[in-house]
């Protein structure tokens, strides 16, 4: 028997098939672990794909590609300075949704 107050009252609150699939894409971005890391070690500053393949053990083709993929899903910026391009997060959402899964699964049991 379905519970038609309980599907009322949640029907203005599921989200759409169009917004689900950008989610669903964008959750697809963050499911690498190398990007995980990459998206960690720009939480307090930003670096160079150097600094960055450095900190990540990575090539820095590697860390390029993965930029990409996290540039195009609005994850990161970048700003030029002479000769050097410098990666940071995008805005405080990133930053705040990296903290709040890596807080979450400290606080969860295994």
């Amino acid at each position: 028997m379905v519970h038609l107050e309980n599907v009322r009252s949640c029907q203005s609150e599921i989200v759409t098939t169009a917004k689900a699939q950008q989610m669903a894409e964008f959750f697809a971005v963050l499911a690498d672990p190398n990007r995980l890391r990459l998206l960690s070690a720009l939480t307090s500053q930003e670096l160079c794909v150097c600094d960055l393949a450095a900190l990540t053990k990575m090539t820095q083709s590697a860390v390029s590609h993965q930029l990409r993929l996290l540039k195009a899903m609005r994850l990161v910026s970048y700003r030029r300075e002479g000769r050097n391009v410098y990666y940071g997060l995008a805005d405080n959402h990133v930053i705040d949704l990296y903290r709040g899964v890596a807080a979450h699964l400290e606080d969860s049991p295994v």
